[in-house]
């Protein structure tokens, strides 16, 4: 599987790694346990069985529009296989249009293989993924989760979407994507 994913400017992974080590220190699950050297704050867009070179020449241009608005505000959670607390990812008109381009542009090639209909418009959840666990369970509300934690996910937290990558999940590595 290969992602495609934006990457958020200085400010605010800081302040998502401030988040990650905050849980970490009450006890609770944290991406800051994820010690691979790819584990950064990112925003996924759209996940495919491949990505040739011409689709990412495609890419990258779709991915000039960078940087774009970015805007985290509050939480979200999911359950499945794995429960997780991500900070919610308000898309604005820009981000939308972005994500649309790179799904149309994945989904056109059918050297891509399959897409993950998670991804798709009208069904994708933007978010930046804060922790994951099998049955982990975090406190609610969110002020009571992350009491004291300036720019943490009881507010709302504005920066940009600066550059993209690719994670490559047979090799565990990533690459750049974008101008």
């Amino acid at each position: 599987m290969h992602t495609v994913e934006l990457l958020p400017d200085e400010k605010t992974e800081r302040a998502v790694r401030d988040v990650w080590r905050h849980l970490l220190d009450a006890g609770l699950p944290s991406q800051a346990t994820h010690r691979h050297p790819t584990n950064r704050p990112h925003l996924t867009l759209a996940t495919a069985d491949g990505l040739g070179p011409e689709v990412r020449v495609r890419l990258n241009r779709a991915l000039a529009a960078l940087p774009v608005p970015l805007r985290l505000d509050g939480t979200v959670r999911f359950t499945g296989r794995k429960h997780v607390l991500a900070w919610a990812v308000r898309p604005d008109e820009a981000l939308l249009e972005l994500h649309e381009t790179v799904w149309r542009t994945l989904r056109d090639a059918p050297a891509c293989g399959a897409l993950n209909p998670i991804h798709a418009p009208g069904r994708w959840r933007p978010h930046i993924t804060l922790a994951r666990a099998r049955d982990a369970v975090w406190p609610e509300p969110d002020a009571e989760l992350f009491p004291g934690v300036p720019d943490g996910p009881a507010g709302v937290l504005a920066g940009c979407w600066v550059g993209a990558r690719t994670y490559d999940s047979v090799v565990r590595s990533t690459g750049p994507l974008g101008p």
